[in-house]
């Protein structure tokens, strides 16, 4: 695991700001830095199409694909055109990367149609577009026995409603049993591939033990396919019926020889007076590869990069160090973040906040706060409170019983900060407007697209995020952690 500078922070970038002198207390009204970050945010700002870029220019970024790589290169190309000083942690590394290529499939016969489905990550490709008739698998060694001489290449259907994740020789159903029993014969006998059916929106995941103990030798062979539930439910029928028809797949799944690095990239602008005290702000760059990921997690790393950019351009010289984190691995199992937390670069000790954005592309509203924190979040966002009068800001006061520090990780990158102690305090997101915006429709599924952004929403979030990080960098403490956690 290393860790590597790749460019300073430019001194051409840097301006005279107002900042508070002595003991004067900071007040974020008066700041002209402050007013510059939304003057900017309202006349020029870029959030959509960093959105656009990661999102459609680049697409699904999983975990050893070479489009994760080349977003990582790009975002820290990014943060060093802006004057940031940039670090790009190595934070891990997998043995045998995976590439997604355009994939097709129709059925051939009567009632031709084109194929909805997907194949999960790190699964294997057709040779080419293949034909092959269709079996229903066996489920005992008798009916595997009666036709072993048909599975030779055919498509199998297999039983069970897809969750996202490959089948193998271990799956089990609901009930405990071996989904698919006769798995590695089948492969043996010559089957093409497996399809099983799946609800829509389709999750498209993948194995990650199994991704990880992949070599160049022992790659899966035959094409594990999950399809519309509608169109399975018509094939299978057919199938049964012994109805004379065809299936042809052309899925250009590739692997590619490692071991393949993926890592943290981290855009940074130091403290004048306190450049060992730190703000963080992040969201991460892999995504699943079924489909863009531009809401899982583009959108997050556009809010995140456009706060940099908007700080930057201001000419902000901050009392603390602020990190703007692009994680990766997030979806591995929050590796990247992890690997920050274990690193020691910043000691969490000396976190006054980590604001982590990966949900939906909804608009920063509000926040909500320990009674201990009440005061500096009123005094940070009160800038905010009436600059767009579609989303007024306001600051809520928590006054429920601090719970247990978390001792296990979550769902997102806060999950190993808050494991440590740090406040993990975000900005509360709301579909003010009623767009209908969907989370659990989009979440790792074939939905995670461009056109289920909300420009408005992000755009607005990023000045936000902005004035907020800024904000806690230039109180002339870090937050008070009373109350926080019972621990």
């Amino acid at each position: 695991m290393k860790t590597r500078f790749i460019a300073l922070l430019s001194t051409t970038l840097i301006l005279a700001v107002s900042l508070p002198a002595g003991a004067q207390k900071y007040n974020a009204s008066k700041d002209k830095t402050v007013q510059k970050i939304i003057e900017i945010g309202q006349t020029d700002n870029t959030t959509m199409e960093i959105e656009d870029f990661i999102a459609n220019r680049i697409g699904g970024r999983i975990v050893g694909s070479d489009a994760l790589q080349y977003a990582e290169k790009w975002v820290a190309q990014q943060f060093k055109s802006w004057g940031l000083e940039v670090m790009v942690q190595e934070a891990g590394e997998i043995n045998v990367g995976f590439n997604r290529g355009p994939w097709f499939g129709r059925m051939l016969g009567e009632g031709d149609m084109n194929l909805h489905f997907a194949t999960p990550s790190y699964t294997a490709g057709t040779k080419g577009p293949q034909k092959g008739h269709v079996v229903i698998e066996p489920k005992t060694q008798r009916e595997f026995d009666r036709i072993k001489g048909l599975i030779k290449g055919a498509w199998v259907l297999v039983g069970g409603k897809s969750n996202g994740f490959p089948v193998s020789a271990e799956t089990k159903d609901a009930d405990g049993n071996i989904l698919v029993p006769f798995f590695n014969e089948m492969i043996k006998a010559g089957a093409l591939g497996f399809i099983q059916s799946s609800d829509v929106p389709m999750k498209i995941l993948y194995d990650r033990a199994n991704c990880y103990k992949l070599t160049m030798d022992t790659l899966p062979t035959v094409c594990d396919i999950k399809l519309d539930s509608e169109q399975y439910d018509i094939i299978y029928k057919k199938a049964k019926e012994r109805r004379d028809f065809l299936l042809e797949f052309d899925i250009r799944n590739h692997f590619v020889e490692g071991p393949v690095k993926y890592h943290n990239v981290i855009g940074i602008i130091k403290g004048s007076k306190y450049p060992n005290e730190y703000v963080l702000t992040g969201g991460h760059l892999d995504a699943f590869d079924g489909a863009t990921g531009a809401i899982d997690d583009a959108q997050g790393t556009a809010v995140t990069m456009e706060s940099a950019r908007l700080i930057a351009l201001s000419g902000a010289k901050p009392l603390r160090t602020m990190m703007f984190c692009i994680w990766t691995a997030e979806e591995f199992g929050l590796l990247g973040s992890k690997y920050f937390v274990e690193s020691g670069v910043a000691p969490m000790g000396k976190i006054s906040n980590y604001f982590n954005r990966d949900g939906g592309p909804e608009v920063a509203v509000s926040v909500t706060v320990p009674p201990a924190m009440y005061d500096d979040f009123v005094n940070i966002s009160a800038p905010l409170a009436n600059l767009n009068p579609d989303f007024p800001f306001t600051v809520n006061k928590n006054e429920n019983e601090p719970r247990p520090r978390p001792t296990t990780a979550g769902g997102s990158d806060h999950a190993y900060f808050a494991m440590n102690g740090v406040p993990t305090i975000s900005l509360d997101l709301r579909d003010v407007k009623g767009y209908g915006f969907d989370y659990g429709e989009i979440w790792h599924s074939e939905r995670d697209m461009y056109n289920k952004t909300i420009p408005e929403y992000m755009e607005h979030s990023a000045i936000v995020n902005a004035v907020m990080v800024y904000g806690l960098a230039n109180l002339d403490h870090i937050l008070d952690r009373t109350g926080l956690y019972a621990d």
